[in-house]
């Protein structure tokens, strides 16, 4: 019975791990459709399996990294055919950047939640920012050291190599995190509000990505809307949605991006995403917080309420509405409150 109980564990660990390569393997299978060269090596805009590393080691813990470094063996492999010692090297900076990034983000008490500010600001400065720093910097050295990159480009594709791998945390991490709390739909969820975000978020973005009158910004209400009204969950689809489409537009060198040369073009793929992402994480993270302040007060202030009924239940009855027991309406109101000092002078 303890072994079987044994196996049966071993065999969930495995197939998490590969579940985990699988998922890096297919991410990167889709960010490699709009692969760009700067200097000759070979980049992406937005890197998703950044983010599906990350956000596997946020779900699972670091019990699952192996499947970092199988599934960017794969990727690899799939791109050059050959295993080298400079594979093992670009696999070691693939894996160890998740890997840091999650023990930067376990050490400063990371919540999966978001409801904090400080969560989204340490997802975007340690999760993303610092953590990315080292497969960029392992990748790029690996390209100068085996002569395929020149000494003189290796700040500009360190800096691609980074933005995507960057971006690739900002967009897909977020994403992940809103799944964790997916629920069955409700008839009282504001349905009508969510399909208008939609419809609004789908046609500004392609204007915003397609029009040749660079009109960029027009994505950004749009992301303070789905912010302010739906938190993370309405901003994180909305900041994939503008930045894949951001992606295609930029590396078809249509609309804003026409007439650019392709670094120009990763310039303002990054700035626009990277502005984008931070406005729809940081944002909602904020309202969600300042939600959760005010759920805070209003519980203190139902606690205070009850523990003026026991205290004084005759007078508390005639100066006080009566109260709903659901919680979810307001129970006192300032011109009703009694005045304690009345008590203690009888």
């Amino acid at each position: 019975m303890i072994h079987s109980e044994k196996n049966r564990r071993r065999a969930l660990a495995l197939l998490r791990v590969l579940g985990v390569a699988g998922a890096y393997y297919a991410a990167a299978c889709l960010g490699l459709l709009r692969q760009v060269g700067v200097h000759g090596a070979v980049v992406t805009p937005l890197w998703p399996p950044t983010g599906i590393a990350l956000g596997a080691l946020l779900y699972m813990g670091l019990r699952v990294w192996p499947g970092i470094p199988l599934g960017s063996l794969l990727v690899i492999t799939t791109l050059s055919g050959s295993v080298t010692a400079s594979t093992a090297l670009v696999v070691a900076g693939n894996t160890l950047a998740p890997v840091c990034a999650f023990l930067l983000l376990r050490r400063v008490g990371f919540r999966m939640e978001l409801g904090r500010l400080r969560d989204g600001a340490a997802l975007v400065f340690l999760g993303a920012m610092t953590g990315m720093i080292i497969s960029a910097t392992t990748g790029t050295a690996v390209l100068v050291a085996d002569g395929k990159l020149p000494a003189s480009g290796f700040w500009p594709v360190w800096s691609a190599w980074w933005s995507g791998d960057v971006m690739g945390v900002l967009v897909v991490v977020p994403l992940l995190l809103v799944l964790r709390r997916l629920r069955m739909p409700r008839l009282t969820d504001r349905w009508a509000e969510g399909g208008a975000l939609l419809l609004v978020a789908v046609v500004g973005a392609l204007l915003a990505t397609r029009s040749s009158l660079s009109m960029l910004y027009l994505v950004f209400p749009i992301l303070v809307w789905a912010a302010l009204r739906f938190q993370l969950a309405g901003s994180a689809p909305c900041a994939l949605l503008v930045s894949v489409l951001a992606v295609v537009a930029g590396t078809d060198r249509v609309g804003p991006f026409a007439g650019h040369t392709m670094l120009q073009v990763m310039v303002n793929l990054t700035v626009l995403n990277g502005a984008v992402a931070l406005t729809a994480l940081l944002l909602a993270a904020l309202v969600a917080e300042q939600q959760s302040v005010r759920h805070r007060i209003e519980r203190a202030c139902e606690e205070l309420a009850e523990l003026v009924d026991e205290l004084a239940p005759e007078r508390s009855a005639a100066a006080w509405p009566p109260r709903s027991r659901g919680g979810h309406e307001s129970r006192r109101t300032s011109r009703g409150a009694p005045d304690l000092r009345d008590h203690r002078r009888k």
